[in-house]
């Protein structure tokens, strides 16, 4: 992916000094919908940012260590703070999957990368397997130059024995698809305490990017999240 003036390793550059990185991207079609660029007209061009691993973890508790005890989001927050930063720097206009109404970020990250949704929900990555997340967008006024690659496997197609549906302790993962209810009403009971102290047991069990698996402590900080 290379934009004008080699842009996109410029972010990149400036993304991993927070342990982010870019996630792929896309021009949008003339006619198409698309968001508000740096200048309130549609924007032409977006690129994802996103983490891969646990590599942004150690920046973001060193920033939350100087925040107040009760700040609320900070994830969030960060997020926003450091890839706000960052469109400032080259001139784009930084987007959030919080932001209202809600952007199609799960749809541009399958157009972005040709992933696919895991029996989980979360979307396959051939090589991080479970263990990534999208945590912004970049959205420019004028089209990028992108070398797009052949679509990746989707590994869950071979995935035969498919051992993140036969964790959960609550089947909260099926072809119906994901029952909320049942998940949260077990991960805040005294049964759920491996679910909250250790993460997901359902996307732990999952064989495919296990070197990018996120540290326990972050996994404990998802949760903690999700049943607030």
């Amino acid at each position: 992916m290379r934009g004008e003036g080699d842009i996109s390793e410029r972010i990149s550059a400036a993304l991993l000094l927070h342990g982010l990185i870019l996630r792929g991207g896309f021009n949008f079609a003339v006619n198409e919908e698309a968001p508000p660029g740096p200048y309130g007209d549609p924007a032409r061009a977006l690129l994802l940012v996103g983490q891969a691993g646990g590599t942004p973890w150690p920046h973001f508790e060193a920033w939350l260590a100087k925040q107040p005890p009760d700040i609320a989001n900070p994830l969030d927050t960060w997020s926003r703070e450091v890839i706000g930063a960052v469109a400032e720097k080259f001139g784009a206009r930084a987007a959030s999957p919080s932001d209202r109404p809600f952007l199609p970020f799960q749809q541009w990250a399958m157009r972005a990368e040709g992933l696919k949704p895991s029996p989980v929900g979360i979307l396959m990555h051939p090589r991080y397997g479970l263990w990534h997340a999208y945590r912004g967008a970049l959205l420019f006024d004028s089209e990028l130059v992108f070398q797009h690659a052949a679509a990746p496997i989707h590994l869950c197609d071979s995935c035969l024995e498919k051992p993140c549906l036969k964790t959960c302790p609550v089947s909260a993962f099926s072809s119906d698809g994901f029952a909320y209810a049942e998940c949260l009403a077990h991960v805040r009971g005294p049964a759920g305490s491996a679910c909250r102290d250790d993460g997901c047991l359902a996307r732990n069990a999952c064989p495919y990017g296990t070197a990018y698996r996120y540290p326990v402590e972050e996994q404990a900080f998802h949760t903690r999240a999700f049943i607030r």
